[in-house]
């Protein structure tokens, strides 16, 4: 079984087609990749598999189920990091936690959601409102939220945009472990460095398309004199792009 499926899964917004006719498989247990600039339709595809917005035609599925059709135990599957700082200024951070906790009926979760503070370094803020939190460690506190229900599938949308170096080490040697335990993850992110050290797979998309699949090794290794440092995915990207127009 597949972790998501998308099946000719398409988006319209008036006559804009922000996602076209997407078909796509990524299996139980993969860190997967998707990348692309920006308006490609990343953020779109997670909406749609989060149960935000409907496709126009096609279906989107976790771990089997149709995140329509049977949305709520598709949901209780997934575990999403949004792009956007959300969060509730009422509470502190354990609160914040108990409060996701008890959105999907799990009751005692103090140990899961002690370790999982930890591992994000959160510990020490547990009892601090939200309000007072730097935007570095509310963004811990989203990527805590999508974990504490322990998915086995979580979507990390561009989770370390604007964050600092000790966050993205301590959150992708987190996510790294919950992927060798068999957690399946998919990154979309603007750094290359992040896609190629972690992906096994990587799709690109272009303009609602997927225009090149293949895995990290395969797809980078046709790009010559790549340099993988932040920033220059672009580049590789319309070099890709380049040689899959010429093929």
């Amino acid at each position: 079984m597949s972790a998501i499926s998308f099946e000719e899964l398409s988006k319209n917004y008036g006559s804009l087609k922000a996602l076209d006719n997407i078909n796509l498989e990524i299996q139980e247990g993969e860190f997967f990749g998707l990348l692309g600039p920006n308006g490609a339709g990343k953020t779109t595809l997670i909406t749609i598999l989060a149960g935000l917005c409907k496709p126009s035609s096609g279906h989107a599925k976790v771990m089997g189920h149709d995140v329509q059709k049977d949305f709520r135990a598709a949901r209780r599957l997934l575990g999403i990091v949004p792009q956007e700082l959300v969060f509730d200024p009422f509470f502190n951070v354990r609160e914040t936690l108990e409060f996701q906790s008890g959105y999907f009926g799990i009751k005692n979760n103090s140990d899961w959601i002690d370790e999982i503070m930890s591992h994000l370094g959160l510990a020490d803020k547990a009892n601090q409102n939200m309000r007072a939190l730097s935007g570095g460690m509310k963004r811990r506190v989203l990527v805590a939220q999508a974990l504490v229900h322990r998915p086995p599938v979580i979507v990390l949308d561009e989770p370390t945009a604007g964050v600092d170096v000790e966050l993205r080490q301590s959150l992708w040697k987190f996510v790294s472990r919950l992927n060798q335990e068999g957690h399946t993850i998919v990154l979309t992110t603007h750094y290359l460095e992040e896609a190629e050290q972690l992906c096994g797979r990587i799709a690109m998309l272009k303009k609602g398309q997927i225009v090149a699949l293949d895995t990290t090794s395969n797809l980078l290794g046709r790009v010559k004199n790549k340099d993988t440092r932040d920033g220059d995915l672009e580049d590789v990207f319309m070099q890709i792009m380049s040689e899959e127009s010429a093929s």
